[in-house]
């Protein structure tokens, strides 16, 4: 869900990564596996270099608008209270009723990714190189079906990797 942070005392560092660098932020649920922003395991995550962090320090007082989808990190600087104000804007079939705080996905979209996972499943079970083909066919049709025009024809796909092979 969008949501407002809103800085009563103490100080904070937000750090802001884009949806669009999802594909670099090695997620796990909601979550990223990479713990320590400051000092990441390049070895481990090499992409998480390539994302694009947005950065600000909130004062007492300051409101920040968090987009849904952006994913953050937020470190206490000192002690302090803070608020946050979610909202919904989509339709309320969207959203799990349970989800006070619009952590999980969407439920479209964890259905797909629940198909997805079996769909995965079902493509190891190939030998390797009608694996690679067939994964190929289903990255290009997600690419048609999911993203702009301007996404299929960047130089980054889907992956993070160069498109040219696909």
């Amino acid at each position: 869900m969008d949501n407002l942070l809103i800085q009563v005392t103490g100080r904070k560092r937000v750090v802001l990564y884009s949806p669009k660098d999802a594909t670099k932020l090695y997620l796990n649920g909601d979550k990223s596996e990479v713990l320590d922003i400051d000092r990441p395991d390049l070895t481990k995550y090499p992409k998480f270099a390539e994302a694009t962090p947005f950065e600000c320090f909130l004062e007492p007082g300051d409101v920040l608008f968090i987009p849904a989808m952006w994913f953050h990190n937020v470190i206490s600087l000192q002690f302090g209270v803070a608020v946050n104000v979610f909202w919904r804007h989509l339709d309320m079939g969207f959203y799990d009723g349970k989800d006070t705080y619009g952590n999980k996905d969407l439920v479209h979209a964890a259905r797909a990714m629940q198909i997805m996972d079996r769909a995965i499943k079902a493509l190891e079970e190939l030998p390797e190189e009608y694996k690679d083909f067939y994964a190929r066919r289903v990255v290009c049709k997600i690419k048609d079906r999911c993203f702009s025009r301007e996404d299929r024809n960047s130089s980054s796909g889907v992956n993070g990797d160069s498109t040219e092979d696909e």
